[in-house]
């Protein structure tokens, strides 16, 4: 038998919940090591089984029950939460910075690209336009007839 088997036993031993049996006893003979563990084991058990715990004082549960109803009449809920500095100050940050973010991102398409502001008719506000009605200039078969027409009338 090895010492991790005895010391895994060794509460059970010590408490005479489990007997030893020969292949215990005959390790416990030829280690001092887990002889002496089970010796320390047994002197903790026997200082634990004198031990009494103390008695509360003669006015514990009046002060408790006091304590209680004390709790009891304080109001509570989130409303209570919300009156507490630090957390006001945070949700205040909290919203401040909302604030900025969204102020911030105002001029993003949600795609990752930024929106860039020009003036109306000009070369920068016609590809922005076309970039976002690709699909539906991609289906307009004018525009591919005007293309032709101007091919014809290039080369007469």
């Amino acid at each position: 038998m090895k010492c991790h088997d005895v010391c895994e036993m060794m509460p059970d031993l010590a408490a005479g919940m489990e007997t030893v049996t020969p292949e215990v006893g005959e390790h416990l003979t030829s280690c001092a090591a887990c002889a002496g563990k089970l010796a320390e084991v047994r002197q903790t058990m026997a200082l634990l089984d004198e031990w009494r715990a103390p008695e509360p004082s003669p006015y514990f549960d009046t002060r408790l029950m006091a304590r209680v109803r004390e709790e009891k009449g304080q109001p509570s809920g989130w409303w209570q939460w919300m009156r507490k500095p630090a957390l006001a100050l945070s949700l205040a940050v909290l919203m401040g910075m909302s604030i900025t973010l969204f102020r911030n991102n105002a001029g993003n398409r949600g795609d990752g690209q930024v929106v860039i502001a020009a003036e109306p008719g000009s070369a920068v506000s016609d590809l922005s336009a076309m970039d976002r009605n690709s699909e539906l200039y991609a289906d307009f078969d004018v525009l591919d007839d005007l293309q032709v027409q101007q091919d014809v009338n290039a080369n007469p």
